[in-house]
């Protein structure tokens, strides 16, 4: 599609939804979930379709993102060819070896299943695409004049029967009869919902503690074709090997750091190549950082050039359970409303969920009238609500457990006690349980992704962030740090319970996760 000139829609005479007078839909954000809400749109003659996007042109810009079994499976049902376009770029991974590692000893330590679980639902595996590969097929199905660039969206003004009003960064406004904030994790939409500001201390989102050093690089890995997914783990860090497909991988180093390292820790990064070939800069710093690590994590690093690396600063948002989700004719959508970190690959996944309840909800409208699309937005946060908050949790979950609570497993080698300390002996303990966990998870990601918001569902999703909040307070006495084990264990369990009434909705119901 081609940009277009920002138009504000003629004046309706009538509330009623028609091809002659359709619902218009603005999108805010030309991200994964905003363009997935507008492919959901496409061909919908009652629905009018505009999004405004803040860069003045795409560009082929971003790795490789994953869509987890639960968003292939959404966008097939959501488009066919559309799905078989995607499938064509993906590089399956769900069909292979995935698990995590003892990180020193180099030795398989839990696997997570992820063919099973998406074969026995009739789903499609795990894959990763290139982020501009994606952005490219959600643009080309969609008509000239649908996307609007250098359109950045700064606030809005709505009146309870009168118009909803969209100011964009220049001072030119739009019309229409919803909005939906897809704008990121420093979404302005939101700020203007919450009476904050977009980024800095009041926007709700924080920094995680954690920074991440992340490569992508042609490398000719020695189990290629068979693994897919490898999680190295130790003391205090981790490490994260993916095949991305075409002979080409993608690594990341996950450190416990205080934010802003990138430039602070800069006098730490060695001039020079180490000796063992390790290019100056973040390799041979990355390559001190994990001395003694097995050799699958120095040989990646050492075939990576300085330029193939970036470091950045993870951030995240506590689950929205007492934020607002909408405001009237105004929605949030994705890393707006539930930005969450990188671990279980479901950032995506997740805005995609968000964008095929939207068009359900929407699609189905009869009347454009303010308390129409108002019921029909809280309906979409209904149904989002507790499952978003639940993968929020279980993605901080993953973080905090493997950093601060993960270590070397307890082990007798030749007759000699290795790490017998607290953390190494839990490790060792949870060895068996991770499994069963991971089964649960799964079964969750991959059955509840219609969001039809089940009593089942809530359910599993509470006894997930309960099992998971319980396993990570088993490590507090390592990580020493409970106010962090509280706010994304506990807290978020105990939010939803308190949130709505689910408590005593799910009195008397039994959590049959499998």
């Amino acid at each position: 599609p081609t940009a277009s000139a920002v138009v504000d829609a003629p004046a309706a005479t009538s509330d009623k939804v028609s091809a002659e007078n359709p619902l218009h839909v603005v999108i805010a954000g030309a991200g994964v979930g905003g363009l997935a809400l507008a492919n959901a749109f496409h061909g919908v003659p009652h629905v009018k379709t505009t999004v405004l996007e803040k860069t003045s042109k795409f560009k082929r810009f971003g790795g490789p993102i994953q869509l987890a079994s639960n968003a292939m499976q959404v966008l097939r049902e959501m488009d066919g060819d559309m799905y078989d376009n995607i499938e064509g770029k993906a590089t399956f991974t769900g069909n292979l070896t995935n698990g995590i590692k003892d990180g020193i000893r180099n030795e398989w330590y839990a696997m997570f299943d992820l063919k099973n679980p998406a074969s026995n639902r009739g789903m499609p595996y795990t894959c990763v695409v290139e982020r501009p590969d994606l952005q490219e097929i959600l643009l080309n199905r969609l008509d000239d004049g649908v996307v609007t660039n250098a359109a950045g969206v700064s606030g809005y003004h709505q009146e309870a029967n009168g118009p909803l009003t969209i100011t964009l960064e220049d001072g030119e406004t739009v019309s229409a009869d919803v909005l939906i904030g897809a704008d990121g994790i420093w979404s302005s939409v939101r700020a203007e919902m919450h009476n904050n500001e977009a980024k800095g201390e009041t926007s709700g989102a924080t920094y995680s503690g954690y920074t991440v050093y992340a490569g992508e690089l042609d490398y000719a890995s020695p189990d290629n074709g068979e693994v897919g997914y490898k999680v190295y783990i130790g003391p205090q860090q981790y490490f994260v090997i993916t095949d991305i497909g075409n002979g080409r991988y993608q690594w990341y180093a996950f450190l416990a750091k205080p934010v802003g390292t990138a430039e602070s820790d800069i006098l730490l990064k060695p001039a020079i190549d180490t000796g063992d070939g390790c290019r100056a800069g973040n390799p041979a710093y990355l390559r001190g950082v994990f001395e003694g690590w097995a050799p699958d994590i120095h040989d990646i690093i050492r075939a990576t050039r300085n330029d193939e690396i970036e470091q950045r600063d993870l951030y995240d948002r506590p689950p929205s359970i007492n934020k607002p989700w909408t405001e009237g004719r105004v929605a949030l959508l994705g890393d707006a409303i539930h930005a969450m970190m990188p671990n279980l690959g479901q950032g995506g996944c997740q805005a995609i969920e968000d964008a095929q309840v939207l068009s359900e909800v929407l699609s189905g409208l009869e009347s454009k009238s303010s308390a129409s699309v108002a019921e029909a937005l809280a309906t979409y946060k209904d149904r989002r609500l507790v499952r978003s908050a639940a993968v929020q949790g279980l993605s901080r979950f993953a973080s905090d457990i493997i950093i601060r609570g993960f270590d070397t497993p307890a082990k007798v080698v030749d007759g000699r006690f290795e790490n017998f300390n607290y953390a190494g002996i839990v490790t060792r303990m949870l060895q068996p349980i991770l499994p069963v966990f991971f089964k649960i998870q799964f079964a969750f990601l991959y059955t509840g992704y219609r969001n039809e918001a089940g009593v089942k569902d809530v359910a599993t999703g509470l006894g997930l962030l309960v099992v998971g909040g319980g396993v990570l307070l088993a490590f507090a006495a390592v990580a020493a740090d409970a106010g962090l084990l509280l706010a994304f264990g506990v807290e978020s369990a105990a939010g939803l319970l308190e949130g709505g009434g689910i408590l005593e909705t799910l009195q008397g119901v039994g959590l049959d996760f499998f």
